[in-house]
């Protein structure tokens, strides 16, 4: 037994011996460290001019890393993310369709009995091209009444519709939905995600990250960025998504046309991202 560790201890020096002739191989402690050395150097150009994605792509290239990829061994996967301090913009956390699957609700149901005309209809696309785009939240119901709700007992997520909540501004829309769907009320079939498919997806999808907040200026037309306060973020959680849900915080974003489906999407504000796991560390 002795022999065989030996043996594989010697093959996995190996192969972090050729991954480091391409790249760094850091401990998670290493990393941290590295993190606070790039912090203390003040501000840094941005490495990827014309690049939207350059705050994140100046990290790894003085990481000297690939893109997302921290090579970090004998540990769970890690990701790197970077945030713009003080930007509250919406990111996507994954996508998934709700059930029930088979009946491919949002382009057989959502759209063409509660979608609206496309607002390019009989310019880019055809002039029956129908849409439906909505950000719901588990708050406050969209202007066409839709909104998030959550069932603890069926451990669901669902999508509610409330005619009585819609906006008068969208009078004609509601008198259409009554015609196609033949009554106007709750859906017949609502939508929905069980929580141990959406946690399984979601915890697939969330892995363990090293979350750097940095604060950005602009001299000219450079941008420089200070890479400002370091996270660990450990264990994705499912009680803090589902809490998150319920508080508006992740939104579900629908956005479909005849044409075709863009996907559903599970959505949050990036400064929130570090509510969603169990262990938050900052450095």
């Amino acid at each position: 037994m002795e022999t065989i560790n030996t043996e594989r201890n010697l093959r996995q020096t190996h192969l972090i011996g050729m991954v480091q002739m391409s790249q760094p191989v850091y401990s998670k402690q290493e990393l941290i460290e590295r993190l606070k050395e790039i912090r203390d150097k003040g501000w840094i150009q941005n490495r990827r001019k014309g690049n939207t994605g350059g705050i994140g792509n100046t990290l790894e290239d003085l990481l000297e890393i690939k893109e997302n990829n921290l090579p970090i061994p004998n540990s769970a996967e890690w990701e790197l993310k970077t945030h713009r301090k003080n930007n509250g913009s919406l990111t996507t956390l994954f996508h998934s369709e709700p059930s029930p699957r088979s009946l491919k609700i949002v382009p057989s149901i959502l759209l063409p009995y509660y979608g609206w005309k496309h607002e390019k209809a009989g310019t880019k696309y055809p002039d029956s091209e129908m849409s439906f785009r909505q950000t719901i939240n588990a708050v406050t119901r969209t202007d066409r009444g839709f909104c998030i709700v959550i069932d603890y007992d069926e451990e669901k997520i669902l999508i509610s519709f409330d005619p009585g909540k819609v906006s008068p501004k969208h009078k004609e829309w509601l008198t259409s939905v009554e015609e196609r769907v033949g009554h106007i009320g709750e859906l017949d079939i609502q939508p929905y995600w069980g929580f141990d498919d959406l946690f399984h997806t979601a915890g697939s999808k969330l892995l363990n990250c090293f979350y750097i907040d940095a604060e950005v200026k602009k001299e000219g037309d450079q941008e420089y960025y200070l890479y400002k306060d370091i996270y660990m973020l450990r264990k994705f959680s499912k009680q803090k998504f589902i809490k998150a849900i319920q508080n508006g915080i992740v939104l579900i974003d629908f956005d479909a046309r005849t044409g075709h489906n863009h996907g559903t999407k599970f959505r949050i504000r990036e400064d929130k991202i570090p509510i969603l796991y169990e262990e938050v560390s900052m450095f």
